[in-house]
C-alpha cells in the first residue's frame, strides 16, 4: 500500500520549562510543541507519473490548545490520513520531537510504526515514498552541506521566510503572539511544498504541466483566503515580488 495523499509538516517549538536547564537549545525531548502546521494534498498516479490535488492548509487545533491536545488531534489526523510526509529538517528534527512528546503524554501512534514494509516506512532513511525530508535529500543524505529552507525558497524565486524566524517564536510567545506563531509555521509549510514540486519536478516525478497546475492551485487557494487571512496575502504578494509576477514555468 503506497501513500494516497501529502502531507507536508512543520512544528514550532519552545523549551520545555519543567526539563530544560540553562539558556542553550534544547535537546529533542525537551521541546515542547506549540504549533503544528500541515498542507494535505492527494496524490494521482498515472503513466507520465504523480499529480497532486491541494485539499487544506492550516495549524492543528485551536490557538489555546495545551500540547498534550495538539499532538492527540495531530496523531489522530495522521493516523486516519496515511499519507507521504513531506518536511524539511523533519527526520533529525520534527518526527524526533513529535515522538518524544507523544511518548510524554502517552499518545498511542500506531500507523507511524506499522506503516509499509521492513525498506519502505516513515523510520526508513532512505524511503523517500514514505518520509520525504527535502534537506535530507537535497544535500544527497549528509553528502554536501544542506541548505536552509529560506535559502533554497528563495533560489526557486519563493518568498522564505516571512516576519519572524525560529529564534523568535519564543519571545513572540511569551508575548502572547500565538497567532502570529501558527501563521509563520503556515507559511514555512507553504514554502517546504513548493520547494517539494520543484523538486519533484526536477527529478522527473511529475511533468511541468502537473507542476504549473499544481503552483496554480496554491495561488488560487491563497487568492480565496487572503482576506480572511492576511498572512496569506502577505506570502502571496512576496511571492509575486520574488518572482516578478512569473509564477509559472515556461
Amino acid at each position: 500500500m503506497k501513500p494516497e495523499s501529502l502531507l507536508v509538516v512543520d512544528i514550532e517549538t519552545i523549551p520545555d520549562a519543567a526539563h530544560h536547564e540553562g539558556s542553550g537549545f534544547p535537546i529533542r525531548p525537551f521541546h515542547q510543541v506549540i504549533a503544528i502546521g500541515f498542507l494535505e494534498a492527494g496524490i494521482g498516479r498515472g503513466e507520465h507519473g504523480e499529480t497532486y490535488r491541494l485539499g487544506d492548509l492550516r495549524c492543528g487545533g485551536e490557538a489555546d490548545y495545551d500540547e498534550a491536545k495538539l499532538l492527540q488531534a495531530f496523531f489522530i489526523y495522521f493516523e486516519r490520513s496515511k499519507p507521504r510526509l513531506i518536511t524539511y529538517n523533519g527526520r533529525t528534527f520534527d518526527l524526533p520531537v513529535l515522538k518524544y512528546r507523544a511518548m510524554l503524554h502517552g499518545i498511542r501512534t500506531p500507523w507511524l510504526y506499522r506503516a509499509g514494509d521492513r525498506y519502505s516506512n516513515y523510520g526508513y532513511r532512505y524511503s523517500s515514498e514514505w518520509h520525504y525530508d527535502l534537506m535530507d535529500i537535497l544535500s544527497d543524505f549528509g553528502a554536501s552541506p544542506a541548505p536552509k529552507l529560506d535559502e533554497i525558497a528563495r533560489l526557486c524565486g519563493f518568498p522564505g521566510k516571512l516576519g519572524i524566524d525560529g529564534s523568535q517564536v519564543k519571545s513572540v510567545y511569551d508575548a502572547g503572539g500565538i497567532e502570529d506563531i501558527r501563521s509563520y509555521c503556515e507559511t514555512d509549510v507553504l514554502n517546504t511544498y513548493l520547494v517539494y514540486l520543484r523538486h519533484r519536478l526536477h527529478t522527473a516525478n511529475i511533468t511541468k504541466d502537473v507542476y504549473n497546475r499544481s503552483v496554480s492551485d496554491v495561488i488560487e487557494f491563497l487568492h480565496a483566503r487572503k482576506d480572511n487571512r492576511p498572512h496569506l496575502g502577505e506570502f502571496l504578494k512576496a511571492w509575486e515580488a520574488c518572482s516578478r509576477g512569473r509564477f509559472l514555468l515556461e
